[in-house]
Formats: C-alpha cells, structure tokens, sequence
C-alpha cells in the first residue's frame, strides 16, 4: 500500500507544477492582443474618451494643396467640409462656395452653376474607400466586433515621433494599421492596402496627423497628409473645426444646393 500512495504523490508532485503552469502562461496572441488593446483603449482617451466617440457631425474649413511626384502644384484650393456620422459629407469649394460635393451613402454627386452631375466613379470609389477605412470607423464600428482581430506590430518612427503600430483586421479580412504616439498616445498615421480593380495591383493609402490643437474638449490635427504608395499625393490645412454644431436642414439636400447656386 506504501508503495501505491508513494507512487501516486510522485505523479501528483509532477502533474501539479505542470497544470500550474499551463495555468500561468498566457497565449501570446491573447497577451499581443490586449497590448494592442491597450494602446487602443489609450488613443481614445486621449482623444477626448467619450466626448470625442459621441461627435455626430463636424465642420472644417480650409485649404488643400495637390502635390505630383512630392512636388506641390501651384496655388491651393479652399475648402469648407461638413461630416455627419457615418456616411453624409459635404464638401464646398471656392470662396463663393459654388463648387458642391456630396458623398452620401456610397453615391458621390457634384453641383455647379451648370447643375448636378455624378461625380466619376473612380473619385467616390477613393473616398468612400477612405471614409470606410477612416479611424473613426474603425474605432466605432470594427474594434466593438468580437470578430475583429487586433494585433501589436511594435514602435515604428511617423512625423519624426516614436509610435506603437496596431493592426485591426476586420471580419471581412480588411485591416487598418494605427500608429500612435508612444508619450501622448494621439494618432500619427493610419494605413491600409487596397486592390485595384482593373490592374489587379496593390496599392497602399495612408494619411499622416500633425499640429494638434484642442478643439471643444477634443485634440484636432489641424494639418493633414495623404500618401498614396508612399507618394505624398495631398496635404490639407485646417483653420477652423467645430462638432455637433446645428446644421441646416437642407445642408444634404442636392436639389435645393442646385437652386442655390444657379441663381
């Protein structure tokens, strides 16, 4: 009898340490995840935590530059910008504002003094892609989904800052990459990879986020970089930023933006 309960202690002895471990070690992909989490969790606060995932619409004015080759054209074109979550914006050129864009939903319509047309396919394809890949979609609508991937790639240089580099990778296999900054936690660069649908070939969108001010209680890049396969291809200088101000009620209205103008 000795010899069984001797036996039996010693294969507990072993067994035991054994479960305590596999108890104690953590998946590293669920240890990845939750630091990429974190860093998330972390970016939203410092962008004004509630406050800034309760915005409903917001209004930019400024002024853009298009750059060929990483060369600027000349001259720039001012802008005024209406955005009401998740799929209505508004854009307004000129200083007469007689140049109107409308991407509501997935269509794209411009109006002038000659009237309303369809803007062309391939430009509502890029912004509508945008808008879809943006961080606040991303933040608001992929990273609640228990189906979203979430996954730490590191510290990576943007804007001459140190950042943490995230990924999220949605259900439908599309992912974001979100790069922060490592001392304010305030977002630097988002990127992601696109196909071209008639050649087939790979293409990489990013935008770049710098001279943060603060705005009705949420930090505000104030000037915006695009870059289209690591070719800087726009840059945007914001001047004035409102949310959650009263808009017109017939600020989305096509029909009635057409009668204005043609007057």
């Amino acid at each position: 009898m000795r010899r069984v309960w001797t036996g039996v202690l010693g294969l507990a002895m072993v067994v035991f340490p054994l479960c305590a471990g596999t108890q104690t070690t953590e998946d590293p992909a669920v240890k990845n995840a939750k630091q990429a989490r974190a860093i998330l969790d972390a970016m939203v606060q410092a962008m004004g935590g509630q406050t800034w995932l309760g915005i409903k619409n917001m209004e930019r004015e400024g002024s853009g530059a298009v750059f060929y080759h990483g060369n600027p054209d000349l001259g720039t074109t001012e802008f005024l910008e209406f955005q009401q979550w998740p799929d209505h914006d508004r854009i307004e050129y000129t200083k007469h504002r007689d140049v109107v864009q409308f991407y509501i939903g997935s269509t794209g319509m411009e109006v002038t003094y000659k009237g309303k047309a369809p803007l062309p396919k391939d430009q509502v394809d890029d912004y509508i892609r945008r808008r879809e890949h943006s961080i606040e979609t991303v933040i608001k609508t992929w990273l609640p989904d228990p189906q979203t991937i979430l996954v730490y790639e590191g510290q990576r240089l943007a804007e001459r800052h140190l950042t943490d580099e995230v990924t999220l990778i949605s259900a439908k296999n599309e992912a974001v990459t979100i790069q922060t900054d490592t001392q304010t936690h305030l977002p630097m660069r988002r990127t992601f990879e696109w196909r071209d649908p008639v050649y087939k070939d790979k293409n990489v969108d990013a935008e770049e986020y710098d001279d943060y001010h603060v705005i009705d209680g949420v930090p505000t890049a104030l000037r915006v970089t695009r870059f289209k396969n690591d070719e800087q291809v726009r840059q945007y200088y914001l001047t004035k930023v409102k949310y959650n101000e009263e808009l017109p009620g017939d600020i989305w209205d096509v029909a009635a933006t057409e009668r204005r103008i043609k007057k």
